[in-house]
């Protein structure tokens, strides 16, 4: 079977997109709120702390200063360093098939994560994705220097070209209003997946939203023998 796609190139977000990593996330910043004597959140409230950086997340969500949010992402990353950036992780159901497929294809993909990219590096190395992944970015450690979607956008894309790479015709994968906004600010088009962590008016200007992986490999993978049959 001969596949291609419409677009030269994929963009992936991680959290919510390609892995479920909320159960160390809750457990880390859980201990990391206690240890700043502000409340924990329930896993509900989970939808407020994955997809945007933390940096951001520890001033909106519970209140600190700019100065008390470095402090807190430093004690959380601490955290996350020695429980084990992939521990309780998993994979979305049909995800990994997918960007096997794409690969098989020959179209190029990257990551383009608020996460660190040292976090995205051996979350892609254990889920044995890294393969397949022309770039792997993530925000820098800080959180601060790389961090808003609209750049770590711009960043893969920019690999994705000094690798030879056509990047014509993007497209980003991903699962909260943080990646639509971003790549709309490049310009590029966003297929939102609904079984991550958002609310459903998250989707509203997104190219398309879809349920599962089914109809996610539909928009980004083309079977050429029944394309020409069907015409």
């Amino acid at each position: 079977m001969t596949m291609r796609s419409p677009f030269t190139c994929v963009l992936w977000d991680v959290d919510g997109t390609l892995v479920d990593a909320s159960d160390g996330i809750l457990r880390r910043l859980t201990t990391a709120l206690e240890h700043f004597g502000k409340p924990a959140p329930t896993r509900d409230e989970l939808v407020h702390w994955i997809g945007p950086p933390m940096f951001n997340s520890f001033q909106d969500n519970v209140g600190m200063t700019p100065e008390q949010a470095t402090e807190a992402v430093a004690y959380y990353r601490t955290l996350g360093k020695a429980d084990g950036y992939t521990t309780g992780a998993r994979l979305y159901p049909g995800v990994a098939e997918i960007i096997a497929d794409l690969d098989t294809a020959r179209i190029a993909q990257a990551t383009a994560s608020s996460k660190p990219e040292v976090q995205v590096v051996a979350l892609m190395e254990h889920f044995d994705l890294a393969p397949h992944m022309t770039a792997m970015v993530g925000s820098t450690s800080d959180e601060k220097t790389l961090a808003s979607k609209s750049d770590i956008v711009a960043e893969a894309l920019r690999r994705l070209h000094a690798a030879g790479v056509d990047t014509s015709r993007p497209v980003l994968i991903g699962d909260r209003h943080h990646d639509v906004e971003g790549g709309a600010a490049q310009g590029v088009p966003v297929i939102f997946v609904r079984w991550g962590f958002s609310w459903p008016h998250e989707a509203d200007g997104a190219s398309a939203a879809v349920e599962d992986a089914a109809q996610l490999r539909a928009l980004l993978l083309i079977d050429e023998e029944s394309a020409s049959h069907a015409d």
